[in-house]
């Protein structure tokens, strides 16, 4: 007679049910995080460190990013560490800095988004957005913040699209760069994330 060992299913189960305890009060409190402003009035010292590093690691290793982009763009927005987690339902989470063309810290900024389908784990990278025209500015400054791919024309520059940078090439409003672990990443769920800016 044919017998289904059910043991192994029981344990698949049980993994699962595990993973889920653990990665949606992680989404959460992501979430929670990313929607809390912090103390007003002192800045983050720490924060503003970090998006150096950051922006000095992407003209490191793309310097079309600093030789075309940098002197085009009216501000950069950094985010030195966004956190993506999920199992079915997903998200991910960061803070930001944005800078003047000078280099000055201009605003905060908190990004977030909701994603669904198949995905597993948890992972980070760092995010930079080169703010090309007065429409992004004036988007990412409005009430409702900046939703990615809505709006404002939108770029996500994986390595070729940088190599071939140029002055007489740059049409859109934003430019955008994921990377962090292996070079240039592509998309990583850019697209329906949204910015607000908040004190600190």
């Amino acid at each position: 007679m044919y017998r289904t060992d059910h043991s192994h299913e029981g344990a698949f189960t049980m993994n699962r049910i595990f993973q889920l305890a653990l990665v949606i009060p992680l989404f959460l409190a992501m979430t929670a995080c990313s929607n809390s402003p912090t103390v007003k009035g002192g800045g983050d010292p720490d924060l503003d460190n970090a998006a150096r590093k950051a922006l000095a690691q992407l003209f490191a290793e793309e310097p079309k990013t600093r030789d075309v982009l940098r002197p085009e763009a009216k501000a950069i927005l950094v985010f030195p560490s966004v956190v993506k987690a999920g199992l079915i339902v997903g998200g991910h989470t960061g803070d930001g800095v944005m800078f003047n063309s000078a280099g000055k810290v201009i605003g905060y900024y908190g990004a977030s988004a909701v994603s669904f389908g198949l995905q597993a784990g948890a992972q980070s990278y760092s995010e930079v957005l080169f703010l090309m025209t007065d429409t992004a500015i004036t988007e990412l400054s409005s009430g409702a913040g900046l939703s990615l791919g809505v709006g404002p024309s939108l770029v996500i520059v994986d390595s070729g699209t940088a190599k071939s940078l140029t002055t007489t090439t740059l049409k859109a409003d934003v430019y955008a760069f994921i990377f962090g672990q292996e070079g240039l990443m592509a998309g990583m769920g850019v697209q329906g994330q949204r910015i607000n800016s908040y004190d600190k």
